[in-house]
């Protein structure tokens, strides 16, 4: 039973990289958030009972998820690097020994020049000493909530992965018509010559795969 659950776990570390990947570049290192994937993959696997019908992927994908939310959580707004906190101290002294002679703030090529770093460095360390943004401030705080319409990453992942279990069903042929027209952005004459049909036969073909998808996708 524990080599079964070990090989679920290898078969499907796919997902642990597709769900760290929506959360790169957001102050936490990838091999970090791989990381808590896996942890949170290990527990989906434990957990998983085949007989509830549903799909390892679709079990595991929130559960993953919240492994690498509970980084954030636990680290605060953002974890960043040593490095990344040294620099920002080294920019705010910086800056403010600038005001004080200059009385100006100094550009972002100025504090470059002074700190040797490259500008990219500079803006990534003057970010980090950047108070957090609320997006639940409330009216008592001095502002109201403030709503940013983004797409809840488990949605996107798991649209994503309903899409891919749908191509998965279908045959060869209806795969790759598919795959040609949507992926490849081929026109349907182009397919019709790759799959020797005609452009109308692609044409019906094509309604009637999306049909039959959108129908799935709302089950």
């Amino acid at each position: 039973m524990e080599t079964n659950k070990n090989q679920l776990c290898e078969k499907n570390l796919g997902l642990v990289h597709l769900c760290a990947n929506r959360f790169r570049g957001k102050g936490i290192d990838y091999d970090d958030l791989y990381s808590a994937g896996c942890v949170g993959l290990v527990k989906a696997c434990n957990a998983f009972d085949e007989e509830r019908g549903v799909k390892l992927s679709t079990y595991a994908v929130p559960v993953i998820l919240g492994e690498i939310k509970r980084l954030f959580r636990d680290g605060g707004t953002v974890r960043v690097s040593r490095s990344v906190k040294e620099n920002s101290l080294r920019i705010a002294k910086l800056r403010d020994s600038f005001f004080v002679t200059e009385g100006r703030e100094p550009t972002i090529n100025e504090l470059s020049q002074l700190s040797s770093l490259e500008k990219e460095d500079v803006i990534e360390a003057l970010n980090v000493s950047l108070p957090p943004l609320s997006l639940t401030e409330s009216d008592d705080e001095g502002g109201g909530e403030i709503d940013i319409p983004t797409v809840s990453p488990d949605e996107e992942i798991t649209n994503s992965l309903s899409i891919s279990q749908l191509l998965e069903a279908l045959d060869v042929r209806d795969r790759r018509l598919i795959y040609l027209r949507y992926f490849k952005d081929k026109t349907q004459m182009e397919v019709a010559k790759t799959l020797d049909m005609t452009q109308v036969q692609v044409s019906r073909r094509e309604k009637k795969l999306l049909s039959i998808m959108r129908q799935q996708l709302t089950v």
